[in-house]
């Protein structure tokens, strides 16, 4: 039956903008272009694995869409907010204290980093990362992670 998700499409305002953004910034490799739909296809990681499509419409016809590209945890703790600043783009996570750092959902366990594409779509860095699902807390700093990982052993 299911497999996986093979698919997602966001409509973009600027098609052009966000296959420069997708192309050059997140590196996505483009596999399809109709310029005659305003439409335009990317493969996400090895081509025919996954795809992203946009599609051109007018701004108040784009409704804000979530979705998380699957990353090495380590890049993401140790290269992904440099990438983002060196890219200007805007991020977050959910510690709710003020730092630039990625997060740990302590229930998965994954290590992620949120940022926004040119149209707003909350965009995210996910990696799976080794340990046990916590309840303790939804949303973890890496430092106190590791803390509750070595307590738990």
């Amino acid at each position: 039956m299911i497999k996986g998700l093979y698919e997602t499409h966001l409509f973009v305002e600027n098609l052009e903008r966000s296959m420069d953004f997708y192309s050059n910034v997140l590196g996505l490799e483009l596999c399809r272009n109709r310029d005659d739909r305003r439409t335009a296809v990317f493969w996400i990681g090895e081509p025919k694995q996954q795809m992203l499509g946009l599609w051109e419409k007018p701004k108040e016809e784009i409704d804000i869409r979530h979705f998380a590209f699957q990353c090495e945890p380590d890049w993401i703790l140790n290269e992904s907010i440099n990438f983002l600043k060196e890219n200007k783009l805007n991020f977050w996570n959910f510690l709710n204290d003020d730092t630039e750092r990625p997060m740990v959902f302590a229930w998965m366990p994954a290590i992620a980093i949120y940022f926004n594409d040119p149209d707003g779509h909350d965009l995210e860095f996910i990696g799976l990362i080794d340990g046990e699902s916590s309840s303790t807390k939804r949303v973890l700093s890496y430092e106190d992670w590791k803390a509750l990982e070595t307590k738990n052993k």
